[in-house]
Formats: C-alpha cells, structure tokens, sequence
C-alpha cells in the first residue's frame, strides 16, 4: 500500500460478519466488562421499550478495528473514530466497509461504516492511516 497505487474511492475488502446470536453479546459482555443488561437480558431491554437485546455499540466498533487491522497493521492507525447512528438488532448480520476519501504523500483516509443486510448503517466513522514511507514501500513489494 503506497500513495501510488491508492486513489480516492478505493475500497477496502468488505468484512462481512455472521448474525450477532446472543452468545455473542454475553461473551462479549464478559471481555469488555459491559454488562449492561439492555445488551443481554430480553426482560430489561423490554422494559427500556426495545424489543429484543442488541449489540453493544463498542462490538460493533471493534469490528470496523478488525477491517482496519485486516488491511493495515495496527501501529498505522493514527485515529480511529466513530459516529453511532442506529442500534444493531440481535440475529442481524452486520457487513464493515471502508472507502479511500482522502490522500496525501504520507497518510490516507477512510471513511468507514457498519450496514445490516437491510441497509440499516448502525455505525460511520473515519480512520486516519499512516502510509508507508518511500524506503519501506520498496521493501513492502
């Protein structure tokens, strides 16, 4: 990856992800010590007026990292942000994906984004990456 083979409106491989299953919120839960129980308990998400639990809006976040980190090493991340727009149903099947918007000689950035099978983007943000310099695209070939 170089600022002479990128342009803007370069893609970035898709990541799609399976169905989030409620396994996933608990264990998820129990790795990122968010146990708020709208995310894995049905009688309080009901109560909060949703009808079902759904995911916690950092696992989504951390699915766009993995995107990144799928195509970047992580020491190349110079921000990372997001924007949450709409929650993530438990049983939907999530998609990451990210864009070239802008470029200059030593950085790229990308907007990134969390879509549901129905076209529901739950999360959009951006990802400032640090490209490499000219001595280590050569070695990056």
């Amino acid at each position: 990856m170089n600022a002479q083979t990128l342009r803007v409106g370069t893609t970035l491989p898709p990541l799609p992800l399976a169905p989030i299953s409620r396994t996933t919120l608990a264990l998820f839960a129990g790795a990122s010590g968010d146990h708020n129980p709208i995310h894995i308990d049905l009688d309080n998400a009901r109560s909060a007026g949703f009808e079902d639990v759904f995911a916690h809006g950092m696992l989504s976040m951390a699915y766009l990292g993995r995107l990144l980190t799928g195509w970047v090493d992580q020491s190349r991340i110079q921000s990372f942000s997001v924007r949450f727009v709409a929650i993530t149903p438990v049983h939907a099947q999530p998609t990451c994906t990210g864009v070239v918007t802008s470029l200059t000689e030593d950085s790229v950035t990308v907007d990134v984004a969390v879509t549901l099978a129905d076209g529901t983007t739950t999360l959009e943000g951006q990802a400032v990456i640090t490209l490499p310099a000219p001595a280590e695209q050569d070695t990056d070939s």
